[in-house]
């Protein structure tokens, strides 16, 4: 046996020892520095009962753990086994609980071995931590309160990517109050409260996904929307400013003039939504007419709209008919449209 060789055997030799007399293995996370103050500890590793994990009660000489991933912890936490069964689990938590955690004591609640966003976003979720950090409509919920786990178990869950509820019951228990603001400081719709006295929903409302419109981590639209929609009551045309509406409706029937088959807002062939958002400069928008989540009336018809800086709110005083309908005494006096014949 050469030097080298003797060597190299010494160093390996030298390399198991250590890692044998720490309280720390492959499998596990080594404790805080002695100076440092955790804000959470694990009791076994408190108490110095060592052999709770590994293999020796000694704490300068524990050995190796006794098992290896979710096993060495659900002997003590059992009632994981239950929340491990679910449908949707977590990779990373099926793996191994120290991906996560410090098992022996840590700078932060529940033994994280970082901040709890950072934990998701730092070495696993990066990409949506950066789209969150450089969106220019931030979500609120992403950056307070219990942040990531405020909607996503981290561990295992009932509903598809880890979310603690239903989309749409998840957005509405915080979208349930009259005092949310967005992050332009205006007041937001109490959407649970409004969707109770609303009977006729939109159709993605109706599906209950709210992330057919809305993007839940931050974007770069207005209200956290996937797709321009236009926020103001007049705009000028353009497509592009309704890739919302249009991701779902044909883009024709509010660009054709005439039609018979395109839409039945219309006075005979007169395509009425081309003539409402085709005035130059004048153009009404989407929000002009239409409730966007629900209404009391068919077509999501508003029954008013605020109108100006100071609020006030336009009626519209639509009613139905047959053929059509008419609208009273908003921005023009009383007209009736007929989709049958021209009004």
């Amino acid at each position: 046996m050469t030097n080298e060789t003797k060597m190299m055997m010494r160093v390996v030799a030298a390399l198991f020892l250590l890692a044998s007399s720490l309280c720390v293995s492959s499998f596990a996370q080594a404790p805080l520095a002695p100076q440092s103050k955790p804000m959470s500890s694990h009791a076994p590793f408190e108490a110095g009962d060592c052999k709770i994990c590994h293999q020796n009660a000694d704490p300068k000489n524990p050995g190796p753990v006794a098992a290896t991933g979710v096993a060495l912890c659900s002997g003590c936490h059992e009632d994981f086994t239950a929340i491990m069964a679910r449908p949707h689990v977590h990779r990373v938590a099926r793996k191994n609980c120290m991906s996560c955690h410090n098992p022996h004591n840590a700078k932060n609640p529940k033994l994280l071995t970082e901040e709890a966003s950072l934990t998701c976003t730092k070495e696993c979720h990066d990409d949506i931590g950066k789209a969150a950090d450089a969106a220019k409509v931030k979500h609120k919920a992403v950056f307070a309160g219990a942040k990531c786990t405020g909607c996503h178990n981290p561990h295992a869950s009932s509903v598809a990517k880890l979310l603690v509820a239903q989309p749409s019951e998840l957005c509405l228990s915080c979208h349930n109050v009259d005092t949310l603001v967005g992050v332009d400081g205006k007041k937001l719709q109490n959407t649970k409260s409004w969707l109770a006295k609303n009977p006729d929903w939109h159709a993605p409302v109706q599906s209950k996904d709210c992330g057919a419109c809305h993007v839940p981590h931050g974007g770069d639209h207005f209200r956290l929307l996937k797709e321009d929609y236009p926020k103001e009551f007049y705009a000028p045309y353009n497509p592009r400013a309704y890739a919302l509406c249009f991701s779902c409706h044909q883009e024709k029937a509010y660009s054709t003039a005439k039609t018979t088959t395109l839409t039945g807002f219309r006075d005979g062939e007169l395509n009425l939504h081309f003539l409402h958002l085709q005035q130059s400069g004048r153009g009404r928008t989407c929000r002009a007419c239409h409730e966007v989540h629900a209404s009391t009336q068919k077509h999501h018809i508003r029954e008013g709209v605020p109108y100006g800086a100071a609020g006030w709110v336009l009626k519209l005083n639509f009613k139905t008919t047959a053929t059509g309908g008419s609208c009273a005494k908003t921005c023009h006096q009383e007209k009736a449209y007929s989709n049958k014949t021209p009004g």
